[in-house]
């Protein structure tokens, strides 16, 4: 665990403009709706630094924004390499987000990086795919999986607090 404390979730896709700060979205509600009490830190990152600087896309803001998710003040960014030491939990949207943060990692640090399916009930170990190049229900597709590991997450992070008490 980090040394301040407090458990820390990066979510992270290619780009950072809609999966990932959909994630962080969905994730930062979760922890204020029902598990206030936890000290969770969240932050979203892209493997690539296409979009470094921008919002998430207006589709991504707009179908969290349906569900009552205010994702729009997030702005994009590259993972960093200090983001190893500073995160428990470096979650995945796919198996090509893992292979590139396993490239980026050092090897002490690959216990960190996972999929953030592995927390779904029925879903574990699949893809959130991209919706960048599809519709509308796409994106809400995407949220519909990323609320699908809510609750095994929130179990997760539960977990990560009670033993660093």
């Amino acid at each position: 665990m980090n040394s301040d404390k407090k458990v820390s979730v990066l979510f992270v896709c290619m780009g950072n403009i809609c999966r990932s700060p959909m994630a962080e979205g969905v994730f930062r509600h979760v922890l204020a709706e029902r598990a206030a009490h936890l000290d969770v830190q969240l932050d979203s990152a892209g493997t690539h630094g296409y979009h470094a600087g921008s919002p998430p896309d207006r589709r991504a803001c707009a179908a969290a924004e349906r569900r009552g998710i205010d994702i729009s003040k997030l702005a994009a960014r590259r993972v960093a390499e200090a983001d190893f030491g500073r995160f428990d939990y470096i979650l995945a949207m796919d198996q090509d987000n893992v292979s590139d943060l396993r490239e980026l990692a050092d090897p002490d640090d690959h216990g960190k990086i996972r999929l953030l399916m592995e927390f779904s009930p029925t879903s574990s170990g699949a893809d959130v795919p991209d919706p960048y190049y599809g519709g509308v229900a796409g994106f809400e597709r995407v949220l519909d999986l990323i609320e699908e590991s809510a609750d095994g997450l929130l179990a997760e992070l539960e977990r990560a607090a009670r033993e660093m008490d």
